[in-house]
């Protein structure tokens, strides 16, 4: 299960409709990639469909999809938002991060 905080709903919402998508029936699909200073770094977009071997979750009235292999990275993760002037964006939250670079947009298990 992916979580998706507050902050972070209201920006998907705001994104996926400036983008053409409504968040009531497209997707928000994370992942993973190789990559990053930490190794792996965590991938954001937008879809209109989920594909056979993909996860769908929804929490916070936002449709997630996940390709199984980065779900095994991703169990438990919370996607949060920070804005303002020192914000970094969109975070992840990630418990099975063992070490995360400065900027947060990669990690290593």
């Amino acid at each position: 299960m992916i979580k998706v905080s507050e902050t972070a709903k209201d920006k998907v919402i705001s994104l996926m409709t400036e983008g053409g998508f409504d968040a009531s029936s497209d997707y928000v699909r994370v992942g993973v990639k190789s990559g990053g200073c930490s190794g792996l770094s965590y991938e954001l977009d937008f879809d209109k469909e989920a594909g056979e071997s993909d996860k769908v979750f929804e929490d916070n009235n936002v449709r997630i999809i996940v390709d199984k292999k980065s779900f095994l990275y991703l169990v438990g993760t919370v996607l949060e938002y920070s804005g303002g002037l020192n914000g970094k964006g969109f975070v992840f939250n990630n418990p099975n991060a063992q070490r995360t670079c400065g900027c947060g947009e990669s990690f290593s298990l």
